[in-house]
C-alpha cells in the first residue's frame, strides 16, 4: 500500500533520538525518515500516526500543530519487557480540504487495521474520530466507540461537523455501523440536559468523572468491548498539563489517564487508539510527557493482552445462571484471568443488530448485584438497544 500522503519524522527528532540511551524506545522503533522512507511493516503490531488537522476546531485561529516534542519525549522513555514491534509512520498534513485529510486517515487506518496493526493516532481536533470510525465501514458490521471526554460532543448533525459535534454525525450518517458509544469522565456542567437525556434515550453509556475516579477499574469492561478509543486531552485536569492545554480544574489525574490508556491496551478488541485536542506550546514539557506516558501505557497494555474469551472449551470458564425477577441472567468467568461476561440473549422476530447470543464484558460486582436481585445497567441497556 502506498502511504505517500505521510510526511517523514523531522530531522530534529531523529537527531535528538541519536542522543538517547541505547536501550531507549526510540532506538527500537521503526521510523519513517526522509533518508529511508516508510519502514517495512512486517511483524509490526502498532504504528504511530500524527494528524496535523485542526480546522474543524470551533476555536481554530490558524495555528499549526507539531508533534516533535511528544516524539522526542516518547523516544527517550525506556520500553517495558515488551514483545511487540512499534513503527512511527510520520504525519498526515492538512489536505486541501478537511475532507481530504479525513480520506487520508480513513485510508491509513483501514489498511493498518486490516494488517492487524493498531494505529496510535495523535491529533488534531477530536472530529478526526469520525474519520477513524469511517475507516471501519469495510472492516466490521458493528463498531463500539469509547470516548474519554468531558463532553458528549453530540451537537446538531444537520450542521457541518466540528470537534464538539462529531458524534451526531457518527450516529445519523449512513452506513449505520455504530452499536455502542460510551463516554468516560463527562462533567455534567459542560453538557446540556437535552444531550444527557438523548444519550439515555439511545441506551448509550455515560460515566461521570466522579464515578470513574472513585473506581478506575470500572473502565476495564468498557474498554474490553471497544474497537475505537478516542481520548480528548481536555478530560485531563489543568494542573497536569502545560499552559495551552489547560481546560478545567477538574478532570482525570495523570495517573488516572495512564491507567485508562493501559486498560485500552489490554482489551483484545481495541484496534485503534487516538489522543486528540493537543494544543502545543513553547513550554510544553508537561503535556508532551503526559502524552508520551499515555502512549507508553497503551503499548504496555497491548503487551499484556491475554486471549481469555474462548468459551468453546468448558475447561476455560465457569458459567453462572442467576434468576432476577423473570429474567435468567447467564454469567461467564474466565479461569485464565478472572474476568467476567454476561450473555445478551438473541431476540428472534426483532430487527436487531446481533445475529446470535453475544457476551458483554462486565465486572464481578455485576454478578454479585444480580444475586441480590439487581439487573446490571450495562445488560439492560444492551438488551434494550438490541430490541429496537
Amino acid at each position: 500500500m502506498n502511504f505517500n500522503f505521510l510526511t517523514p519524522i523531522s530531522d530534529a527528532v531523529l537527531a535528538h533520538n541519536e542522543l538517547t540511551a541505547q536501550q531507549a524506545l526510540g532506538k527500537k522503533i521503526k521510523v519513517h525518515s526522509r533518508q529511508n522512507g516508510i519502514p517495512d511493516l512486517e511483524n509490526v503490531q502498532m504504528a504511530i500516526i500524527g494528524v496535523q488537522e485542526n480546522r474543524n476546531d470551533v476555536n481554530y485561529i490558524g495555528a499549526r500543530i507539531n508533534f516533535d516534542s511528544i516524539r522526542k519525549t516518547l523516544y527517550a522513555l525506556f520500553p517495558g519487557n515488551w514483545h511487540t514491534t512499534l513503527a512511527d509512520l510520520g504525519d498526515i498534513e492538512p489536505g486541501e480540504t478537511v475532507e481530504d485529510t479525513y480520506f487520508a486517515i480513513r485510508t491509513a487506518i483501514s489498511v493498518l487495521v486490516e494488517k492487524k496493526i493498531i494505529p496510535i493516532v495523535l491529533g488534531g481536533s477530536q472530529d478526526l474520530t469520525y474519520a477513524n470510525y469511517r475507516a471501519y465501514d469495510s472492516l466490521l458490521p458493528m463498531v463500539n466507540i469509547v470516548s474519554v471526554d468531558t463532553n458528549f460532543d453530540l451537537g446538531d448533525a444537520n450542521l457541518p461537523i466540528k470537534n464538539n459535534s462529531y458524534v451526531g454525525k457518527v450516529i445519523v450518517e449512513e452506513p449505520y455501523n455504530l452499536f455502542n458509544y460510551s463516554t468516560i469522565g463527562y462533567q455534567t456542567y459542560f453538557n446540556s440536559q437535552e444531550e444527557i437525556d438523548l444519550i439515555e434515550k439511545l441506551y448509550f453509556e455515560a460515566y461521570r468523572l466522579g464515578e470513574i475516579s472513585g473506581d478506575i477499574s470500572r473502565v476495564e469492561p468498557l474498554m474490553r468491548d471497544a474497537h475505537i478509543v478516542s481520548v480528548d486531552l481536555k478530560s485531563v485536569r489543568a494542573s497536569e498539563v502545560s499552559d495551552n492545554q489547560k481546560y478545567s480544574p477538574n478532570g482525570f489525574s495523570g495517573k488516572e489517564i495512564c491507567a485508562i490508556s493501559r486498560y485500552a491496551g489490554i482489551s483484545n478488541k481495541v484496534s485503534s487508539f487516538g489522543i486528540y485536542e493537543y494544543q502545543g506550546s513553547k513550554n510544553d514539557s508537561a503535556s508532551s510527557m503526559l502524552i508520551a506516558q499515555m502512549i507508553w501505557y497503551f503499548i504496555e497494555g497491548v503487551n499484556c493482552r491475554v486471549k481469555d474469551d474462548d468459551f468453546n472449551n468448558e475447561n476455560h470458564y465457569q458459567k453462572y445462571n442467576v434468576l432476577v425477577e423473570d429474567d435468567e441472567l447467564i454469567f461467564y468467568k474466565s479461569l485464565k484471568t478472572g474476568r467476567w461476561w454476561i450473555e445478551i440473549p438473541f431476540l428472534p422476530n426483532v430487527n436487531n443488530k446481533l445475529k446470535k447470543h453475544t457476551l458483554l464484558p462486565c465486572m464481578h460486582s455485576d454478578y454479585v448485584h444480580a444475586t441480590q436481585g439487581e439487573i446490571p445497567e450495562r445488560w439492560y441497556k444492551a438488551y434494550r438497544k438490541n430490541s429496537f
